[in-house]
């Protein structure tokens, strides 16, 4: 069906349809210079090597310029950083910022997505020297914030939880902000920030531009977006929660030998499907649902010679700045994380996505598994599914439409796994074996001394009785002394009134009455 109610946008470059019907734009231009940007924007873009938008940038592009308020709704790694980073850039090109005062707020959910849309803004504004940036993240300290702050920024990157911070600290003003982005709407549900982004909402003025994306459109993100958006030109450019088409996707069904094994045997059988991939696996993210689970398997492939390093959100800043850029530029072959890396992570050319655990959420399987097949690659996503995540997988089979390959666990089939699994994990521990005797004989020591004390009481009993009786007569004063005149021990010593009693306590009562 067709919709009768259209509305063009922009320089006649495409169409959104109307409200009544799915509005998807209607792709005309094939290159940047055909958006109307900045041309120091345009030039920034050419230096990066890009030439052509995506349809979320093409599509979200020239409302923004418009000033029109922007819904985007599109999986990660389609390109939406740069689809409000380019339009601020050129609309921010005139004015100047005050202090505490920052002209447009671009809210992330995590650091490392902050991180990466201040890096885009550098790349962006390569020509533009005179716009300035602020960084607004936990982990850092405040004082270089507020010195930035004071400056005036024209540009303010933040997470919910820090920004407000600064606001309640009066080190902060919402009141001049004219362009407003939340990025990566969905999973701020997810993190429970919803209602500090409602709060953040109400410290900007009403007259903003707001820029809203989203992966998935939830009903409380449709709350929010009816609330805070006016009349928003919606853009979507895929359907919600779909992976991508170039990527292989397999799982292995996997039962432990014992209750109390799974963990040894589930970490050996994803070391086997490392080592099944070979040299195709040139780098990887491992995905863990617990922040622990992100320790103990970092532990363990490093324990058995893999270049691993964790990162999740209990690590310092410097850490996972530091991690995450070994892992950018290739010196870190595997990263162990948890979902704080699920999104946001702009790594171009990561080839395997492994899900150690099956993810509550079936959306953010999608978004795992997004990490890798970007920018037209082939990638390779592997899960590892024990039975009682069986129900969190049917969902995500459904949610993706698509049945995910079956491959075999390569611990079936052996007379005893867990008999393998222990044998194999205890080589790498023969250096640590000895540590571990020599603590044990240390502590061993004092018990057998004890033991021959023990071997030999009659011996013990006869030296104590030999001194006895010189000994316990010397002492006998002292101990009268310290317990109040009662003695143990001493025969000599007068109990009671002795031989001498008085003569009036032998009277009777009637004979002391005549006396």
């Amino acid at each position: 069906m067709e919709c009768k109610d259209t509305q063009s946008i922009g320089f006649g470059l495409f169409k959104l349809y109307g409200p009544d019907c799915v509005r998807k734009p209607r792709i005309y231009m094939t290159k940047f210079s055909d958006l109307n940007l900045d041309p120091k924007v345009l030039k920034a873009i050419e230096d990066a090597g890009y030439e052509s938008p995506t349809p979320i940038q093409a599509g979200a592009i020239p409302p923004a310029l418009l000033g029109q308020d922007v819904l985007g709704i599109a999986q990660t790694g389609t390109g939406k950083t740069a689809s409000f980073t380019l339009p601020m850039i050129t609309l921010l090109g005139k004015g100047r910022a005050r202090a505490r005062m920052p002209r447009s707020l671009v809210l992330c959910p995590t650091r490392e997505l902050a991180a990466q849309v201040a890096e885009n803004f550098d790349t962006y504004t390569k020509y533009h020297t005179k716009l300035t940036k602020a960084l607004l993240i936990g982990g850092v300290s405040f004082k270089e914030q507020d010195r930035l702050i004071d400056k005036g920024v024209d540009v303010l990157i933040a997470t919910p939880g820090r920004l407000l911070d600064h606001v309640e600290r009066g080190k902060l003003l919402l009141t001049g902000v004219q362009v407003m982005v939340v990025d990566e709407a969905d999973r701020m549900l997810d993190m429970g920030f919803i209602p500090d982004i409602e709060r953040i909402f109400g410290l900007t003025p009403f007259t903003r531009q707001t820029l809203f994306f989203s992966a998935t459109m939830a009903p409380e993100i449709e709350r929010i977006t009816n609330t805070f958006l006016s009349n928003p030109a919606r853009i979507e450019v895929a359907r919600q929660a779909t992976s991508s088409e170039n990527i292989e996707q397999v799982v292995m069904m996997f039962k432990a030998s014992r209750k109390d094994r799974e963990g040894t045997e589930k970490r050996k059988a994803l070391r086997m499907l490392i080592d099944n991939e070979g040299e195709k696996c040139t780098n990887a993210i491992i995905f863990c649902n617990r922040k622990m689970d992100v320790d103990t398997v970092a532990k363990s492939l490093k324990k058995y010679g893999y270049d691993a390093a964790p990162i999740h959100g209990d690590l310092d800043q410097s850490q996972r700045t530091k991690t995450l850029d070994a892992f950018r530029d290739g010196s870190l072959r595997f990263l162990i994380a948890s979902d704080v890396a699920a999104r946001g992570l702009d790594v171009p050319a990561v080839s395997h996505v492994f899900n150690y655990d099956v993810p509550s959420h079936a959306e953010d399987y999608v978004h795992r598994i997004g990490r890798t097949g970007r920018a037209g690659r082939d990638g390779k996503a592997m899960m590892i599914c024990v039975p009682r995540d069986e129900k969190n997988f049917d969902a995500i089979e459904k949610l993706i439409q698509k049945t995910v390959t079956r491959i075999d666990n390569p611990l079936a089939g052996k007379e005893d796994p867990a008999k393998d699994v222990q044998a194999v994990e205890a080589k790498p521990d023969h250096e640590e074996k000895p540590k571990r005797t020599r603590s044990r004989s240390r502590k061993s020591a004092p018990k057998e001394d004890v033991v021959v004390v023990v071997e030999a009481p009659a011996e013990a009993v006869e030296m104590k009785k030999e001194p006895a009786a010189p000994e316990v007569q010397k002492p006998a004063p002292k101990e009268n002394r310290g317990r109040g005149g009662r003695g143990r021990g001493n025969d000599n010593k007068v109990v009671g009134l002795g031989d001498h009693l008085p003569g009036f306590i032998a009277m009777s009562f009637e004979e002391r009455s005549e006396n």
